[in-house]
C-alpha cells in the first residue's frame, strides 16, 4: 500500500501563485509516475501535470507555461508550483502515484485532495 499526503492549497488571487506539496511512504516501486490531477463541481477528473521516476515531465495544455511539477525521489515527494493562477484553476487537487510492475501493469494510488480557489 501507498499513502499520499497533500498540502499546500487554499485561496489565491488571480495572478498569485500556489505550490502544492505530496508526499508519499509506503512501498513505493523504483519505477514509478507521479502526477497532480484536479476537478472541478460539476467536471470530470483531469490530468494537470506528472513527472515520471526518471524525471519526464507531462502537462495539460490549460497549464503549460505556469505550472510546474517536480520531484524529490530522497523525500518520495512530489511538488507543483502553480503561477499566475486563474479562476479556472479552481478545484480539488489529488495527488496520484503509479506504481509500473514489470509486466506494465500499474498500481493507481490517490491523496485525499486538496481545494485550490482562485477569487478575487
Amino acid at each position: 500500500q501507498v499513502q499520499l499526503v497533500e498540502s499546500g492549497g487554499g485561496l489565491v488571487q488571480p495572478g498569485g501563485s500556489l505550490r502544492l506539496s505530496c508526499a508519499a511512504s509506503g512501498n513505493i516501486f523504483s519505477i514509478n509516475v507521479m502526477g497532480w490531477y484536479r476537478q472541478a463541481p460539476g467536471k470530470e477528473r483531469e490530468l494537470v501535470a506528472s513527472i515520471s521516476s526518471g524525471a519526464n515531465t507531462n502537462y495539460a495544455d490549460s497549464v503549460k507555461g505556469r505550472f510546474t511539477i517536480s520531484r524529490d525521489n530522497a523525500k518520495n515527494t512530489v511538488y507543483l508550483q502553480m503561477n499566475r493562477l486563474k479562476p479556472d484553476d479552481s478545484a480539488v487537487y489529488y495527488c496520484n502515484l503509479q506504481n509500473h510492475h514489470s509486466d506494465a501493469t500499474r498500481d493507481n494510488y490517490w491523496g485525499q485532495g486538496t481545494q485550490v480557489t482562485v477569487s478575487s
